[in-house]
């Protein structure tokens, strides 16, 4: 099923609301793809661990990404957003490259610094300089996708006489999206990416307050003269589905699920394209095929 929407809606995989193994994730990603979704996403983390010390964590992000990849023909996927701190930058581009290549040219590289620092500490990796570290890191990238080669010796990371052979199905690489509202990170990545992505925290999960964050993001943008129109504007969303067992009984106090009718959450949808966005990330509370299939039928009204 192809879409004719204006704006592109995808589905958030899910990351500790529940253990989903790979069968259960492969029978949530055909639903989504045969019910009409435009993408797949996939969060990038390795562990979370809270105050009391007790731990949780997901798959490993590019892994499974890899195996959606190899499972569907249509929707695009991306990590949402892949932590350049756990990875080499330049085998970043690399693996970039041949996941576009495994997908046939429909991946959305996702990016950003991180934040979690109890994962950084188990998996032994600097937590300090995060800034720096993402704006080299960044620079490789980037340069590798779009250019192909690249020779740099930074403070944290180097690529020396670096290129990409084979290169992937598209000549310039594959999409580049941030994942940030930080004004350093806004002005080291606008002039590069394609995508810019907020996550419900940062605009209260209400559509009246998305135009400001847009604002802040297009005035970044402005200064640095790269075009309004030159990258577009995504972002997750949270919604709770009623009459149906939910997972993840919690509620984020800084960006509560919407919860309604599926008429109420389709107009909940409506209302975020409206405020300036092309692309939303839904994650549903309950993430099993029944919510997707429910989700299906409610996009399919858009």
């Amino acid at each position: 099923m192809s879409s004719s929407r204006t704006v592109k809606i995808g589905l958030h995989l899910p990351e500790t609301e529940r253990i989903a193994s790979w069968q259960e994730t492969m029978e949530l990603v055909r639903t989504a793809e045969d019910g009409g979704f435009d993408s797949i996403w996939m969060p990038d983390h390795l562990i979370f661990r809270d105050e009391s010390g007790e731990a949780t964590g997901p798959w490993e992000c590019w892994s499974m990404l890899c195996a959606v990849a190899a499972i569907t023909n249509r929707v695009e996927i991306g990590p949402l957003v892949l932590c350049t701190a756990f990875r080499n930058p330049a085998l970043i581009a690399k693996m970039a490259d041949t996941l576009d290549e495994i997908s046939g040219g429909r991946l959305i590289l996702g990016l950003g610094a991180g934040w979690h620092e109890p994962e950084y500490q188990a998996y032994g990796f600097p937590f300090d300089h995060r800034f720096a570290r993402f704006q080299e890191a960044f620079t490789i990238i980037h340069t590798l996708l779009q250019e192909g080669s690249i020779d740099f010796e930074g403070t944290w990371y180097s690529a020396r006489e670096c290129e990409l052979r084979p290169r992937g199905p598209r000549p310039g690489g594959p999409p580049l999206m941030v994942g940030s509202q930080g004004r350093k990170m806004l002005e080291a990545t606008l002039p590069h990416v394609q995508y810019w992505n907020a996550w419900p925290r940062w605009w209260g999960n209400d559509p009246a307050r998305l135009p400001a964050l847009i604002a802040d993001v297009d005035a970044v943008a402005d200064a640095q003269d790269v075009p309004r129109d030159a990258f577009q504007r995504t972002t997750a969303v949270f919604i709770r589905l009623q009459g149906i067992p939910t997972l993840d009984a919690l509620n984020d106090p800084d960006a509560p699920h919407f919860t309604g009718t599926d008429e109420e959450i389709a107009r909940f949808l409506r209302d975020v394209a409206a405020a300036g966005i092309d692309h939303i990330q839904i994650v549903v509370d309950p993430i099993t095929v029944p919510g997707v299939e429910r989700l299906c039928r409610i996009v399919e009204t858009l």
